[in-house]
């Protein structure tokens, strides 16, 4: 089974100096490369301290520069706020650059306040993101090629530099919804999973996603599919418990908080709980070393986990995965 790690770069209560954020961050993925570690994957996110990092391609060519063998993932690139032609070449770029070690992960988004401060209607995501992706595809693979779309239209472009990986690199798409899930399927995408969605309701969305794309015609044998969960570990666990509802708290109120007057998805309960607890109860793998890898062990007979893509929650959760959890598995 593979490991990687969903970069944050979380400036809480602003706290200490910004950049420090962006240093710790790269000394975590330098312990990556040296370690056992598949891929850093790269979070995106633009006008919120959540995570501060609006540019995954240029934090992308830095992490590159000082790894060697640590694959460099988007998770994403929001591809529907980008000119897909420029989205092309940053990624195609990155990966020139890296040795061919991008990995490529797009999504459409949802925070109303992305969308809206670049200009994107939020009812033309999806379509605005699907034209996208199939524009970078295009891009990457027809030495010359011509697109008309209901937002994008080009004439003979020649896009450079190609991507190192070819065809292209290893791409997967951001599916939450079913109808996302079945959008990616339809097509013989592979698929990122989020970390917000409960163990069960993972479970059934993996399901799901195996059983669209064999009505395609595909096949999901050997494919990675990475799933992002939040990781609390701690020498105890009641510490990790402590760790893991911190951490949750700190998500909700980054997500639903006073700052966030117009989002309602967070503010209903969770099977009869609140937002916190459940997700230290059915979304965050919490415990001692030993007891998440029965955790991650469970999961790989249960819903098929092959690729974990770990959220710690705090420093001593990142040096627990490495140092005890990672040689474990």
């Amino acid at each position: 089974m593979k490991i990687g790690v969903l970069q944050f770069f979380s400036w809480p209560g602003r706290h200490g100096p910004l950049e420090e954020v962006y240093a710790r961050a790269l000394e975590r993925i330098e312990t990556m490369d040296r370690g056992g570690f598949d891929a850093v994957w790269l979070a995106e996110h633009h006008f919120t301290t959540f995570s501060v990092c609006p540019s995954v391609h240029m934090l992308g060519t830095l992490a590159a520069a000082r790894t060697r063998r640590l694959r460099i993932g988007t998770a994403v690139s929001l591809a529907a706020l980008y000119h897909p032609l420029r989205l092309a070449e940053e990624v195609a770029l990155l990966d020139m650059l890296s040795g061919g070690r991008v990995n490529w992960g797009a999504g459409r988004g949802f925070a109303p306040s992305e969308f809206n401060a670049f200009g994107v209607p939020p009812e033309e995501s999806a379509e605005r993101f699907r034209e996208a992706v199939e524009i970078v595809l295009k891009a990457w693979t027809q030495e010359r090629f011509t697109f008309k779309g209901a937002h994008f239209s080009f004439d003979d472009i020649e896009l450079l530099p190609k991507p190192l990986q070819q065809p292209y690199p290893p791409t997967w798409m951001a599916a939450t919804s079913e109808s996302a899930i079945d959008w990616a399927a339809g097509r013989g995408f592979s698929i990122l999973m989020d970390p917000h969605a409960s163990m069960k309701e993972l479970g059934d969305k993996r399901r799901h996603y195996g059983k669209k794309l064999a009505e395609a015609g595909f096949s999901d044998a050997g494919r990675d599919i990475p799933m992002a969960r939040l990781l609390a570990l701690a020498p105890t666990t009641a510490e990790a418990e402590t760790v893991a509802r911190r951490g949750a708290q700190w998500l909700v109120d980054a997500y639903a908080g006073p700052q966030h007057a117009h989002r309602k998805t967070m503010q209903r309960t969770y099977d009869g709980k609140e937002p916190v607890q459940h997700y230290v109860d059915s979304v965050i793998l919490h415990g001692t070393p030993a007891s998440v890898v029965d955790q991650i062990s469970r999961l790989k007979e249960e819903i098929g986990l092959n690729y974990l893509m770990c959220a710690p929650l705090s420093r001593e959760s990142f040096r627990l995965l490495a140092d005890e959890v990672l040689p474990r598995l």
